[in-house]
Formats: structure tokens, C-alpha cells, sequence
């Protein structure tokens, strides 16, 4: 027999929980570490999109921080933040916005990785007579997008945002230590960061242009990160959750996961070992994260009310309003008694992509038995 917990009666199903503790403990966490090891933090609000996790995570509420959308950085700027980097490419459409949101009063830069953009970013600030910061990106890990340190095209498009924009510095990303496991290989990508980045940054300055900011970061690197020697800041985002692709690569284990999906049980098929719950793809994503690790944890792990882990239940399949939990492959474990109306919760295997398919947090409050908290959270582009 599971424990309940009455504070989520009025709840309906599925909705999205966070506990407090654990998402505090996770925050002071990494900002403890990077200041032992002398540099700046600039968390990454896509995770989060809301005002009240930004505000514990924001120096003073005022930055600095990561956004991925420019709805996020209008709704942060809105609320008092002064110092933002939008870190995904930019595209000449969007740089109206950009320069909207800088009048308001926030230092809002960009990136990108291309002559087009360099010089779609120097036309849009002779137009708007307002000079865009912009940040190179480099590729340290072939990853995704970027420069190569030690490609010519770097100090051409460098050159371009000197002149007639503003070239803020240079930014990296190794997404690639998603892949691996364990804080000695993720220290090991931290430290291709920051050569990566510092080489670039090393490449401009010798050709005599600007390059205040060297920015590296991924959660991963983040945690394991040793030496900072060159590097200005350090992003990371899904760490103030973290989830079951940060527990199977070893960032975390999964008593740090602090986001879960209230759900409840609807239906049986006891002949097949199934268990019906309401949170299909659509309360938890398609994300399948967790299927090449060791632990495949299907489309999420599943807890009692309370948050307790049920041994080896998983969510083995997901239809759009329709969880199947069952046990896993394998398991010698009982299938636990859970009758219709049974409240679960069910970590995710990527808190982002869990998360933006609600519009609030439920709160779990860090002070025992206090009543839950909502935090609203918003989405879009």
C-alpha cells in the first residue's frame, strides 16, 4: 500500500510538482561550486520559465542569465532583469525584437556562428542606430553549431560585429557530455570548453579585436568543471531540477529530482501487468532520453504520492493521455496493489521538455507540512 498525501487532493490530474527542498539544496548546490572555483554563474532560465524560480536563481533578481526564446527574455526583462544572453542562433527577423527589448532597458546579446548573421546583426544596429552585443559561438565538441577556435571565418565575422555592432565575446556549449558518464569524462569536456572558448578568445584579441566574455557550460560540465583559468562565466539550466538523464549519467542521483507529474491511476490490464494512469506523451513528453543508458527508464520513474520510489516501476508506455506503468523487463519485484484512484508521481526523463507542457508548478514547500504553493509558468517563442 502506497502513503498519500492530502495536500494534493484538490489537484486534478496530471499536473506538475515541484518539491522545494530539493530543488533549493540543487541550486545552492552548483552556485557553490562555481564560486569555490572563482567564476560567475549565468543560469539558464529555459528550464525553468518563471518569475519565482528566477528570482532564487538571479543575482539580487537581476541577472545574470541564459534565455533560448525571446518570449522568455521580454517576460524576465519585464520583472527587472538586466543582463541577458539569448543563446540561440539569431535570425534577421527576430533582431527588431532584440533592440526592443534592449530599449527597456536590458543588455540582451545574441550569438551566432556566420558571416550572414554577423553582418544581418551590423545592418539591423546601423539601421536602429543602437549597436546589438553579440557573442561567437565556437564548436568545442561537434555537437551543433559554432565556430571552429581555429577557423579564418572567426576573425572575419569578428571584425564585422567590431566595426559595426558589437562584438561581446565568445560562447560554447559541450552538448556532447550528455553522452557520456561520470564526473572525471565530464570534467574532461569542461576542459575542451574551456580551451576551445579561450583559443577563440586568445585568436580575436591577437588580431586586436574585443572579446570581454568567454561563456562555456552545459549541466554536466558545470558540476565537474576544475579549472576556469580564462573563462568569464558558466552556464547551466536543467540542474535546478535535474531529472533521470542527469541521474543516468551520473550529475546527480535520483533523490535530487525535483520536478514530477501528479497522476492517477484509471485502469488495469492484470493479465498483461499493467497499470493505467492519466499522464500519457502529453503530461510527460516523448522524450526517450534514458533508452541508451544503462537504465532505461522508459517514459519516467515511477513514485508513490509522496514521492517515494516504487522499486523497478517504470512508465514502459506512453499514448497521448494514456501511461502504461508495468515493471521492469526483467524484474523479480511484485507489482505492487494500486487500485483505481491511486495518486503517483512520475520523475521525468527531461525536466524541460516535462515541464512545457504546463502552465504552473505545484509546490511542494520546503517547511514540512506547509500548504502547497502555484507558481505560474509560462511558454511560446
Amino acid at each position: 500500500m502506497t502513503i498519500s498525501d492530502s495536500r494534493f487532493d484538490a489537484l486534478e490530474t496530471p499536473s506538475l510538482i515541484v518539491d522545494e527542498q530539493r530543488m533549493t539544496r540543487n541550486i545552492r548546490r552548483l552556485a557553490d561550486h562555481i564560486k569555490i572555483k572563482g567564476g560567475t554563474l549565468r543560469p539558464h532560465l529555459k528550464t525553468v520559465k518563471s518569475k519565482e524560480i528566477a528570482k532564487r536563481l538571479l543575482t539580487d533578481g537581476t541577472g545574470p542569465a541564459t534565455v533560448s526564446t525571446l518570449a522568455e527574455a521580454e517576460v524576465f526583462a519585464e520583472m527587472g532583469v538586466r543582463d541577458i544572453t539569448y543563446a540561440v542562433g539569431i535570425t534577421p527577423q527576430k533582431l527588431d525584437r532584440v533592440a526592443a527589448i534592449q530599449t527597456r532597458g536590458c543588455d540582451l546579446s545574441v550569438i551566432l556562428d556566420s558571416v550572414a548573421q554577423a553582418q544581418a546583426v551590423a545592418d539591423a544596429s546601423e539601421r536602429l542606430g543602437q549597436k546589438i552585443p553579440a557573442l561567437i559561438e565556437i564548436d568545442c565538441d561537434g555537437h551543433r553549431s559554432g565556430v571552429a577556435p581555429e577557423d579564418p571565418v572567426l576573425l572575419e565575422i569578428g571584425k564585422i560585429l567590431a566595426d559595426s555592432a558589437e562584438l561581446r565575446g565568445v560562447l560554447t556549449h559541450a552538448g556532447e557530455s550528455y553522452e557520456v558518464s561520470g564526473k572525471k569524462a565530464h570534467a574532461d569536456f569542461a576542459e575542451m570548453e574551456r580551451r576551445g572558448a579561450t583559443r577563440a578568445a586568445d585568436r580575436l584579441r591577437a588580431a586586436e579585436l574585443p572579446c570581454p566574455v568567454v561563456s562555456i557550460g552545459s549541466t554536466p560540465t558545470a558540476h565537474a568543471v576544475q579549472n576556469l583559468e580564462g573563462v568569464t562565466e558558466v552556464r547551466a539550466g536543467v540542474y535546478v531540477f535535474f531529472d533521470l538523464v542527469q541521474a543516468g549519467i551520473g550529475v546527480c542521483d535520483v533523490d535530487d529530482i525535483a520536478l514530477s507529474v501528479l497522476t492517477t491511476v484509471l485502469g488495469h490490464q492484470r493479465d498483461k501487468g499493467w497499470i493505467i494512469t492519466d499522464a500519457g506523451w502529453m503530461a510527460m513528453s516523448r522524450d526517450r532520453g534514458t533508452a541508451a543508458q544503462e537504465a532505461d527508464q522508459g517514459y519516467g520513474l515511477v513514485c508513490d504520492e509522496t514521492g517515494k520510489v516504487l522499486p523497478d516501476l517504470i512508465v514502459i508506455k506512453a499514448n497521448q493521455e494514456h501511461g502504461i506503468i508495468a515493471l521492469r523487463p526483467g524484474s523479480t519485484t511484485p507489482l505492487p496493489d494500486l487500485p483505481l484512484g491511486t495518486r503517483l508521481r512520475i520523475l521525468p526523463n527531461h525536466a524541460c521538455a516535462t515541464a512545457a507542457q504546463y502552465g504552473a508548478y505545484h509546490v511542494v514547500p520546503a517547511a514540512p507540512g506547509a500548504d502547497l504553493k502555484t507558481w505560474r509558468r509560462f511558454g511560446g517563442w
